[in-house]
């Protein structure tokens, strides 16, 4: 399969660093950015991060990336978005999770040692089929809690 020539990662680097790792807690070596701090603005921040994100992403897939990637990256940046919407857990997750350092170093395997080639369809295959599994489970407890319920109140 062939790759594209490598793109300028400069910028994507410093919006990934101010993101996700731009600062240190003194005497430790734990890093963070401005991600979980944004997202403490309810609904507001976790959205304005995730759009961040997708143009970082949409930069990348300019530059030709591989469909794989592309899916990898996307996985990425939507757990951060999910799991950071949660208040309260969400800005530990975002502490925790830095999906742009990760799709930072993803693009970087990619352009520098011809990882992640490929088209990705069996990757979102998979996870469509995760999504259906975990609504159908979700449907299945609330059908549960709501016959548990009913007998309770009768």
């Amino acid at each position: 399969m062939t790759q594209s020539p490598k793109p300028n990662l400069k910028w994507i680097r410093r919006i990934s660093q101010l993101l996700d790792s731009k600062f240190r807690i003194p005497s430790t070596s734990i890093k963070f950015g401005i991600d979980p701090l944004i997202g403490l603005i309810p609904g507001l921040g976790d959205l304005s991060s995730y759009l961040v994100s997708l143009m970082l992403i949409y930069n990348i897939r300019k530059n030709g990336a591989s469909g794989k990637l592309l899916t990898k990256m996307l996985i990425n940046v939507s757990i951060d978005a999910i799991f950071g919407a949660i208040p309260v857990l969400g800005a530990v997750f975002d502490f925790w999770y830095k999906a742009n350092d990760r799709n930072l170093r993803l693009a970087q395997e990619y352009y520098e040692e011809g990882k992640h080639q490929g088209s990705g369809k069996g990757l979102l295959f998979l996870i469509i089929l995760l999504v259906i599994a975990i609504i159908a489970a979700l449907i299945y407890l609330a059908w549960w809690a709501l016959v548990e319920l009913r007998e309770l109140l009768t």
